[in-house]
């Protein structure tokens, strides 16, 4: 039996499930679907959600599931949030309005983003935001473009990363130095 998939999802205050063809989560923050696969069965009883599957052939389904399920009830009733830092000489960002990040980057020009619905950003410095969303898996994808428009570097230590996320600087070539 799957350690991940047999584990009970509690429910919190506030949050419905509809359960169906897909499973639909509906909260505070918003509403989240997550697709039910052939031998997947759904129960709920008293607060609790199970996820159960018919047989050992879908057992690589079982978790995945209950994963997916248990990130749509925690996005809907409290929400994710991901932090980004900025690290170089004159890289900062900025809010255009309520849906546009500016990016100073060291090119010869501002890169925006736009940010899609379900996923709001501030930021608390020029260095650092805060981005939250109910989605989990559009939210880590936000993030992952944004680092990708600066992909930290190992000689430099500068370009775009997430809050905590560490790197090893590099030494460069031996002989760099020596002219």
């Amino acid at each position: 039996m799957s350690r991940i998939g047999k584990k009970p999802i509690p429910l919190p205050k506030g949050v419905e499930i509809k359960i169906g063809e897909e499973i639909e989560v509906k909260g505070p923050k918003g509403r989240l679907t997550v697709a039910i696969p052939e031998g997947i069965q759904v129960r709920q009883e008293n607060g609790i959600l199970n996820i159960l599957r018919d047989s050992d052939k879908h057992a690589a389904k079982h978790g995945l599931v209950r994963a997916l399920t248990a990130n749509a009830v925690t996005g809907v009733s409290t929400g994710f949030t991901r932090e980004i830092d900025v690290v170089g000489t004159g890289y900062r960002m900025e809010m255009k309005g309520a849906r546009i990040v500016a990016f100073s980057l060291g090119y010869s020009h501002a890169v925006e983003f736009y940010l899609p619905e379900g996923v709001d950003a501030k930021v608390e410095k020029l260095t650092h935001l805060v981005l939250t969303g109910h989605d989990k898996q559009l939210l880590g994808q936000v993030c992952a473009n944004m680092r990708f428009l600066r992909p930290p570097d190992p000689y430099k230590n500068k370009g775009v990363r997430y809050t905590g996320e560490v790197l090893r600087k590099k030494a460069g070539k031996a002989g760099a130095g020596g002219k």
